[in-house]
């Protein structure tokens, strides 16, 4: 979705999800700064790099990397279900900037939600599928 913000940037959104993990991204121009829940993304991702350029990477698939700030609100999951959340909510924010970026994006696979989630546990089970040890006696 794309809007302005106080200042009459143009602003463009997206949502990424990732198991139980929500990001709500803001694209606004700018120099390539990274702000999640209000802090810096290097310092909110505990300084882990492969996080970082997981987040950013559908940004230098286009090479706009120092054009767009990226300003993220996170919650759920842990920093890898919340990495792989603001690089979903990154990409379908550029494709809201251009339509013309959703094919170099489908080709990365930056546009495709991962299914994967948490199994639900059943009854008679320890957890979702480790069942109690057999014992004939």
């Amino acid at each position: 979705m794309q809007a302005t913000d106080q200042s009459n940037r143009v602003v463009y959104w997206g949502t990424g999800r990732r198991k139980s993990a929500v990001a709500r991204v803001r694209l606004v121009p700018g120099n390539g700064a990274i702000t999640i829940n209000g802090k810096p993304g290097i310092e909110y991702l505990q300084f882990n790099p492969g996080y970082l350029a997981s987040a950013k990477a559908p940004l230098e698939t286009l090479g706009l990397e120092n054009e767009y700030d990226i300003l993220v609100n996170a919650h759920g999951g842990g920093l890898t279900g919340q990495a792989d959340s603001i690089r979903l909510g990154v990409a379908r924010a550029l494709c809201e900037l251009d339509p013309e970026n959703r094919k170099p994006l489908k080709i990365e696979g930056y546009l495709t939600r991962d299914p994967r989630a948490k199994e639900r546990k059943k009854y008679g089970l320890h957890k979702a599928r480790k069942a109690p040890q057999y014992s004939k006696r």
